[in-house]
């Protein structure tokens, strides 16, 4: 697989409430399977309903490593593989999902499709649907404007990675972690036990402060590593410890000084998003 086809910006979509990750790969949307057997099912285990739909349509099985793609998904931990499939892929994949909700999934996916292609002709148009969604959810535009600088800054860090022979997934994850626990003293997947979340994007539920140390940590890795010329997992790895520790550094600084911890249980979804959940 050419991963330079890939933009490896995860996006969110909505279908019912549900979120459905997708990436754009081949210049068309890719969405992850998972996701989308959830978005259809509410099956509580989605891998063995995968697994089990695979049994019950045997040409659906024949054919899948055709419509499979294992692509890079943003998670709260870092890129991680996953099995995505592309428009095609996945109406091939609804005929083995026997639900109401599949003729207006079906409507709802090729109208995803023809918003992508109005953002290659217009790339601004995936930021102001992104802001309206967050508007939609009930976020402040403060708020908003910080968490788009944050999706900025980490889409810098994973390109400087790029650049810096960092491409596996779970290298991307590790070092994320180690930003984090520099930073918050706890890693992405300690950090979402302690606000009570689990399936969520971690940053969706940090408030101002933890979003700008979150950028503090990563921006200063980004510059570590340049400054530095940092090359491979084993000098990034020390860059990320480095500029995780200058935004904790700062955080325990303000901490101090305010006499009030930044790290927070609290979930910043508004409420009335609580309720819908």
């Amino acid at each position: 697989m050419n991963t330079s086809t890939i933009i490896t910006t995860t996006k969110i979509a909505i279908f019912k409430g549900k979120k459905v990750r997708k990436i754009i790969h081949q210049n068309e949307w890719w969405f992850v399977i998972e996701d989308v057997v959830l978005a259809l099912t509410d099956s509580v285990n989605v891998k063995d309903y995968i697994n089990k739909m695979r049994k019950r349509d045997l040409e659906l099985n024949k054919g899948y490593g055709q419509i499979v793609h294992t692509l890079p998904i943003n998670t709260a931990g870092g890129k991680q593989n996953m099995n995505c499939a592309n428009t095609e892929g996945v109406f091939r994949i609804i005929q083995s999902i026997p639900s109401p909700k599949a003729e207006p999934f079906k409507r709802w996916l090729a109208r995803v499709g023809y918003e992508r292609i109005q953002e290659i002709e217009d790339p601004e148009l995936a930021t102001k649907r992104t802001r309206a969604l967050y508007k939609a959810k009930g976020y402040p535009d403060s708020w908003i404007e910080k968490r788009m600088r944050g999706i900025e800054i980490r889409e810098t860090l994973t390109d400087e990675w790029k650049k810096r022979n960092v491409g596996q997934a779970q290298e991307y994850a590790i070092l994320t972690a180690e930003i984090s626990k520099a930073a918050f003293g706890m890693t992405p997947s300690q950090y979402k036990k302690f606000k009570g979340i689990k399936r969520e994007n971690l940053r969706d539920h940090m408030d101002d402060l933890e979003l700008i140390f979150s950028m503090l940590g990563e921006a200063s890795t980004t510059e570590i590593a340049k400054n530095k010329d940092a090359q491979g997992f084993g000098e990034n790895k020390q860059a990320a410890k480095e500029g995780g520790s200058v935004a904790g550094s700062a955080r325990r600084d303000l901490e101090l000084k305010s006499g009030k911890l930044v790290t927070s249980t609290k979930n910043y979804l508004p409420d009335k998003q609580k309720k819908l959940k």
